[in-house]
Protein backbone atom coordinates (compact mmCIF):
# COMPACT_ATOMS: atom_id res chain seq x y z
CA UNK A 1 0.00 0.00 0.00
CA UNK A 2 2.62 2.38 1.21
CA UNK A 3 4.42 1.65 -1.93
CA UNK A 4 1.45 2.46 -4.16
CA UNK A 5 1.30 5.62 -2.46
CA UNK A 6 5.00 6.67 -3.33
CA UNK A 7 4.97 5.37 -7.00
CA UNK A 8 1.76 7.47 -6.82
CA UNK A 9 3.58 10.69 -5.79
CA UNK A 10 6.33 10.08 -7.86
CA UNK A 11 4.23 10.04 -11.08
CA UNK A 12 2.35 12.98 -9.68
CA UNK A 13 5.73 15.22 -8.84
CA UNK A 14 6.96 13.86 -12.69
CA UNK A 15 3.71 14.86 -14.41
CA UNK A 16 3.59 18.42 -12.89
CA UNK A 17 7.69 18.81 -13.91
CA UNK A 18 6.26 17.76 -17.73
CA UNK A 19 3.60 19.96 -17.35
CA UNK A 20 5.77 22.72 -15.69
CA UNK A 21 8.34 22.24 -19.21
CA UNK A 22 5.80 22.35 -21.74
CA UNK A 23 4.81 25.22 -20.62
CA UNK A 24 7.59 27.60 -19.51
CA UNK A 25 10.48 25.47 -21.03
CA UNK A 26 10.04 27.29 -24.51
CA UNK A 27 9.98 30.49 -23.45
CA UNK A 28 13.15 29.83 -20.89
CA UNK A 29 14.98 28.85 -24.02
CA UNK A 30 13.36 32.06 -26.00
CA UNK A 31 15.02 34.10 -22.74
CA UNK A 32 18.01 32.45 -22.76
CA UNK A 33 18.49 32.92 -26.51
CA UNK A 34 17.61 36.77 -26.55
CA UNK A 35 20.47 37.02 -23.30
CA UNK A 36 22.83 35.27 -25.63
CA UNK A 37 22.77 36.79 -28.66
CA UNK A 38 22.42 40.29 -26.14
CA UNK A 39 25.80 39.47 -24.75
CA UNK A 40 26.93 39.23 -28.45
CA UNK A 41 25.16 42.21 -29.92
CA UNK A 42 25.86 44.34 -26.98
CA UNK A 43 29.81 43.29 -27.24
CA UNK A 44 30.23 43.88 -31.14
CA UNK A 45 28.41 47.60 -30.33
CA UNK A 46 30.87 48.85 -27.62
CA UNK A 47 33.77 47.71 -30.13
CA UNK A 48 32.32 49.67 -33.22
CA UNK A 49 31.30 52.48 -31.02
CA UNK A 50 35.04 52.48 -29.82
CA UNK A 51 36.92 52.24 -33.28
CA UNK A 52 34.27 55.27 -34.32
CA UNK A 53 35.05 57.36 -31.35
CA UNK A 54 38.85 56.31 -32.22
CA UNK A 55 38.32 58.17 -35.32
CA UNK A 56 36.58 61.10 -34.08
CA UNK A 57 39.52 61.26 -31.91
CA UNK A 58 37.83 61.32 -28.52
CA UNK A 59 39.59 61.27 -25.49
CA UNK A 60 40.42 57.57 -24.72
CA UNK A 61 39.12 57.63 -20.98
CA UNK A 62 35.70 59.36 -22.64
CA UNK A 63 35.90 56.71 -25.30
CA UNK A 64 35.92 53.94 -22.98
CA UNK A 65 33.22 55.51 -20.62
CA UNK A 66 30.36 56.24 -23.62
CA UNK A 67 31.34 53.16 -25.45
CA UNK A 68 30.75 51.21 -21.87
CA UNK A 69 27.18 52.79 -21.61
CA UNK A 70 26.15 52.15 -25.49
CA UNK A 71 27.51 48.56 -24.26
CA UNK A 72 25.38 48.61 -20.92
CA UNK A 73 21.85 50.17 -22.48
CA UNK A 74 22.12 47.64 -25.74
CA UNK A 75 22.39 44.60 -23.12
CA UNK A 76 19.64 46.03 -20.79
CA UNK A 77 16.90 46.29 -23.77
CA UNK A 78 17.68 42.62 -24.30
CA UNK A 79 17.32 41.91 -20.62
CA UNK A 80 14.13 43.94 -20.97
CA UNK A 81 12.73 41.64 -24.34
CA UNK A 82 13.97 37.97 -22.19
CA UNK A 83 12.36 39.11 -18.80
CA UNK A 84 8.58 40.08 -21.04
CA UNK A 85 9.15 36.92 -22.66
CA UNK A 86 9.11 34.57 -19.23
CA UNK A 87 6.01 37.13 -18.22
CA UNK A 88 8.06 38.77 -15.81
CA UNK A 89 5.75 42.55 -14.48
CA UNK A 90 8.69 45.36 -15.02
CA UNK A 91 7.21 47.96 -13.24
CA UNK A 92 7.44 45.96 -9.82
CA UNK A 93 11.05 44.77 -10.59
CA UNK A 94 12.07 48.12 -11.05
CA UNK A 95 10.29 49.42 -8.24
CA UNK A 96 12.18 47.15 -6.00
CA UNK A 97 15.45 47.46 -7.79
CA UNK A 98 15.06 51.53 -7.12
CA UNK A 99 14.28 50.27 -3.33
CA UNK A 100 17.32 48.03 -3.57
CA UNK A 101 19.44 50.80 -4.81
CA UNK A 102 19.26 53.37 -2.49
CA UNK A 103 20.10 50.95 0.21
CA UNK A 104 23.24 50.12 -1.98
CA UNK A 105 24.05 53.35 -2.64
CA UNK A 106 24.13 54.12 1.59
CA UNK A 107 26.63 50.66 1.61
CA UNK A 108 28.78 51.72 -0.83
CA UNK A 109 29.30 55.56 -0.71
CA UNK A 110 33.05 55.57 -0.87
CA UNK A 111 32.78 53.67 -4.61
CA UNK A 112 30.09 55.70 -5.43
CA UNK A 113 32.40 59.08 -4.51
CA UNK A 114 34.89 57.79 -6.81
CA UNK A 115 32.32 56.84 -9.81
CA UNK A 116 31.14 60.52 -9.32
CA UNK A 117 34.78 61.86 -9.34
CA UNK A 118 35.47 59.83 -12.13
CA UNK A 119 32.75 61.32 -14.04
CA UNK A 120 34.32 64.60 -13.09
CA UNK A 121 37.73 64.15 -14.37
CA UNK A 122 36.77 62.63 -17.56
CA UNK A 123 34.33 65.27 -18.81
CA UNK A 124 36.30 68.50 -17.24
CA UNK A 125 39.57 66.87 -17.97
CA UNK A 126 42.54 68.56 -15.49
CA UNK A 127 44.69 66.17 -16.82
CA UNK A 128 45.12 63.36 -19.92
CA UNK A 129 47.08 60.54 -20.15
CA UNK A 130 50.41 61.03 -21.45
CA UNK A 131 50.37 64.27 -19.01
CA UNK A 132 52.90 64.68 -16.00
CA UNK A 133 50.89 65.52 -12.53
CA UNK A 134 51.22 66.37 -8.81
CA UNK A 135 48.70 65.55 -6.37
CA UNK A 136 48.30 64.73 -2.91
CA UNK A 137 52.14 64.14 -2.60
CA UNK A 138 52.33 62.13 -5.59
CA UNK A 139 54.48 63.02 -8.65
CA UNK A 140 54.58 60.70 -12.00
CA UNK A 141 53.29 60.52 -15.53
CA UNK A 142 49.37 59.73 -16.23
CA UNK A 143 49.16 56.27 -17.49
CA UNK A 144 45.24 55.97 -17.18
CA UNK A 145 42.14 56.92 -16.13
CA UNK A 146 39.11 54.68 -15.17
CA UNK A 147 35.56 55.85 -13.30
CA UNK A 148 37.41 54.73 -10.10
CA UNK A 149 41.01 55.78 -10.03
CA UNK A 150 43.82 57.19 -12.24
CA UNK A 151 47.03 55.14 -12.41
CA UNK A 152 50.02 57.25 -12.72
CA UNK A 153 53.56 55.57 -13.71
CA UNK A 154 57.30 57.11 -11.37
CA UNK A 155 60.66 57.31 -12.97
CA UNK A 156 61.61 54.14 -10.89
CA UNK A 157 58.50 52.21 -13.30
CA UNK A 158 56.41 51.55 -9.77
CA UNK A 159 52.80 52.25 -10.56
CA UNK A 160 50.70 54.10 -8.25
CA UNK A 161 46.97 53.98 -8.05
CA UNK A 162 45.09 57.27 -6.66
CA UNK A 163 41.23 56.81 -6.26
CA UNK A 164 39.58 59.47 -7.84
CA UNK A 165 37.98 61.23 -4.95
CA UNK A 166 41.41 61.72 -3.69
CA UNK A 167 41.73 63.75 -6.79
CA UNK A 168 38.81 65.91 -7.42
CA UNK A 169 39.01 69.28 -4.63
CA UNK A 170 42.69 69.12 -3.95
CA UNK A 171 45.29 70.77 -5.68
CA UNK A 172 46.61 69.26 -8.56
CA UNK A 173 49.68 70.83 -10.76
CA UNK A 174 49.61 69.78 -14.43
CA UNK A 175 52.89 69.77 -16.27
CA UNK A 176 51.70 68.65 -19.23
CA UNK A 177 53.60 66.75 -22.06
CA UNK A 178 56.96 68.99 -21.18
CA UNK A 179 58.91 69.83 -17.92
CA UNK A 180 61.32 72.62 -17.21
CA UNK A 181 64.88 71.26 -15.97
CA UNK A 182 66.10 73.07 -13.19
CA UNK A 183 69.61 73.20 -13.48
CA UNK A 184 72.57 75.29 -12.14
CA UNK A 185 75.89 76.06 -12.37
CA UNK A 186 78.88 78.02 -10.22
CA UNK A 187 81.69 79.53 -12.13
CA UNK A 188 84.22 82.46 -10.65
CA UNK A 189 84.15 86.01 -10.95
CA UNK A 190 86.67 86.42 -13.04
CA UNK A 191 84.79 83.86 -15.60
CA UNK A 192 84.12 85.62 -18.93
CA UNK A 193 80.34 85.72 -18.92
CA UNK A 194 79.51 86.11 -22.45
CA UNK A 195 81.85 82.78 -23.62
CA UNK A 196 80.26 80.97 -20.95
CA UNK A 197 76.65 81.89 -21.58
CA UNK A 198 77.69 80.94 -25.37
CA UNK A 199 79.16 77.89 -24.18
CA UNK A 200 75.95 76.74 -22.21
CA UNK A 201 73.54 77.64 -25.21
CA UNK A 202 76.13 75.36 -27.85
CA UNK A 203 75.54 72.61 -24.90
CA UNK A 204 71.46 72.42 -25.06
CA UNK A 205 71.50 72.84 -28.63
CA UNK A 206 73.62 69.76 -29.04
CA UNK A 207 71.59 67.89 -26.47
CA UNK A 208 68.40 65.48 -28.80
CA UNK A 209 66.76 65.88 -25.44
CA UNK A 210 65.94 69.09 -25.24
CA UNK A 211 62.61 70.34 -26.71
CA UNK A 212 64.67 73.49 -28.95
CA UNK A 213 61.09 75.46 -30.01
CA UNK A 214 61.35 76.00 -26.62
CA UNK A 215 63.69 79.31 -25.22
CA UNK A 216 65.88 78.04 -22.59
CA UNK A 217 66.58 80.54 -19.42
CA UNK A 218 69.98 81.09 -18.69
CA UNK A 219 71.05 83.34 -16.96
CA UNK A 220 73.19 84.84 -13.97
CA UNK A 221 70.38 84.17 -10.61
CA UNK A 222 72.87 84.92 -7.61
CA UNK A 223 76.01 86.28 -6.09
CA UNK A 224 77.85 84.12 -4.14
CA UNK A 225 80.36 84.45 -1.34
CA UNK A 226 82.82 82.77 -3.98
CA UNK A 227 81.06 82.19 -7.25
CA UNK A 228 78.62 83.62 -9.57
CA UNK A 229 75.68 81.21 -10.06
CA UNK A 230 73.81 80.47 -13.40
CA UNK A 231 70.02 79.29 -14.08
CA UNK A 232 70.02 76.51 -16.92
CA UNK A 233 66.73 75.90 -17.37
CA UNK A 234 65.55 74.41 -20.56
CA UNK A 235 62.56 72.39 -21.71
CA UNK A 236 62.46 68.81 -22.14
CA UNK A 237 59.50 65.86 -22.93
CA UNK A 238 58.32 64.38 -19.72
CA UNK A 239 59.68 60.69 -20.59
CA UNK A 240 63.12 62.21 -20.78
CA UNK A 241 63.54 64.76 -17.71
CA UNK A 242 65.24 62.48 -15.52
CA UNK A 243 67.92 61.04 -18.54
CA UNK A 244 68.03 65.03 -19.33
CA UNK A 245 69.09 66.01 -16.41
CA UNK A 246 71.91 63.53 -15.76
CA UNK A 247 73.04 64.01 -19.42
CA UNK A 248 73.03 67.65 -19.29
CA UNK A 249 75.05 68.00 -16.48
CA UNK A 250 77.97 65.68 -17.57
CA UNK A 251 77.93 67.57 -20.87
CA UNK A 252 78.18 70.76 -19.12
CA UNK A 253 81.58 70.02 -16.80
CA UNK A 254 82.68 68.00 -20.14
CA UNK A 255 82.40 71.66 -22.01
CA UNK A 256 83.65 73.91 -19.22
CA UNK A 257 86.20 71.69 -19.40
CA UNK A 258 87.17 71.59 -22.84
CA UNK A 259 86.45 75.82 -22.98
CA UNK A 260 88.82 75.97 -19.31
CA UNK A 261 85.92 77.54 -17.76
CA UNK A 262 86.97 76.87 -13.77
CA UNK A 263 84.04 75.55 -11.58
CA UNK A 264 85.09 77.12 -8.20
CA UNK A 265 85.61 75.25 -4.82
CA UNK A 266 84.01 77.39 -2.15
CA UNK A 267 86.50 79.44 -0.75
CA UNK A 268 86.71 81.38 2.64
CA UNK A 269 89.90 83.56 3.08
CA UNK A 270 90.76 84.04 6.92
CA UNK A 271 93.17 87.17 7.93
CA UNK A 272 95.23 86.98 11.06
CA UNK A 273 95.94 90.64 12.15
CA UNK A 274 98.69 90.64 15.14
CA UNK A 275 98.58 93.47 17.54
CA UNK A 276 101.11 95.25 19.84
CA UNK A 277 100.90 93.59 23.66
CA UNK A 278 101.01 95.77 26.07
Amino acid sequence: MWNDLGLEAMEHRKQALIELGLRYGPRVLTAGLILCVGVFVSSRTGRTASRWFDRMRVEPPLQKLLSRILAGVVFALFVTMALQNLGVELLPLFASLGVAGVGLSLAAQGVLGNLVAGLTIIFTQPFRIGEWVSMIGVEGRVDSIDLFSTTLSLPDRSKVVVPNRKIVGEVLHNYGAQRQLHLSVSVAYSTDLPRTLAVLRQVLRQSPKVVQELEPVIGVVALGDSALQIAVRPWVAVADFHPAMRELNQAIVEAFRAEQISIPFPQCEVRLLSGDSD
